[in-house]
């Protein structure tokens, strides 16, 4: 039985940027979302080829803010017979007096609990769920406000950490992960605090979407030139 189109685009970026060596020891952030739901089920499938020479866990952080996983969803991830442990973070509580809460924050924090908990117990990689157009949409953030062409590559090695990010969705469109998780009935859970109601990365969304046209040829096109620079004709 062949593997649906999205598994392939995933075997095509762990393949081409070398995500995955022998002897791996991957941990899998699972927010409960669309995107990292959909990088569990194939990792789930993964691990029972038998040239599978790596192995994973996989880790929730749960905030005041994000719930622990669903039960719907932890039901699903035991049918494909792989769990999800869940960690508590404070992030409210470390919270700077005279800071305000913002996505950038609790992201931070997640990320450091991730990075934290990766270490203690021996793992080398981290896969996270961000699809090509969470890249894009960093790129043109990154452009905008910082006057910096940067955005969060495939591959991440830390200088001061023994672990390295890895991000195997990044071939794969938001569009093709939604209808990927409809036909797989997915539950569909986002983060729905205040703080991300005006979140710039919303407005970038909208921007990426208009200057694309939402079509997913121009949105290739544009991770494509990432890795087609001429500086030439660049100042």
């Amino acid at each position: 039985m062949s593997q649906p189109l999205i598994f392939s685009l995933i075997d095509k970026a762990i393949f081409d940027y070398e995500l995955i060596k022998d002897g791996d020891k991957i941990l899998i952030a699972a927010s409960g979302g669309k995107d990292s739901t959909v990088l569990v089920e194939y990792f789930s499938n993964r691990i029972r080829r038998p040239d599978c020479n790596f192995s994973i866990e996989i880790v929730h952080i749960e905030t005041e803010i994000t719930k622990p996983i669903n039960p719907c969803l932890s039901a699903l991830f035991s049918k494909w017979n792989v769990e999800a442990k869940n960690v508590k973070v404070d992030v409210l509580g470390r919270l700077k007096t005279g800071h305000k809460m913002s996505c950038y924050w609790c992201s931070t924090q997640r990320r450091t609990e991730l990075l934290n908990y990766a270490i203690k117990n021996g793992f080398n990689k981290i896969a996270l769920g961000h699809h090509m157009d969470d890249i894009l949409e960093t790129l043109l953030m990154n452009m905008l406000e910082k006057a910096e062409l940067t955005t969060m590559p495939p591959l991440l090695e830390y200088e001061k950490y023994p672990v390295s990010i890895i991000r195997p969705l990044c071939y794969v469109q938001e569009a093709a992960i939604v209808d990927h998780a409809q036909k797989s009935g997915y539950i569909s859970e986002t983060c729905t605090c205040n703080f991300m109601e005006n979140g710039f990365r919303k407005q970038t969304r909208s921007r990426l979407e208009a200057l694309t046209d939402g079509d997913p040829v121009k949105k290739e096109h544009l991770f494509k030139s990432l890795k087609n620079i001429d500086k030439t004709y660049l100042p």
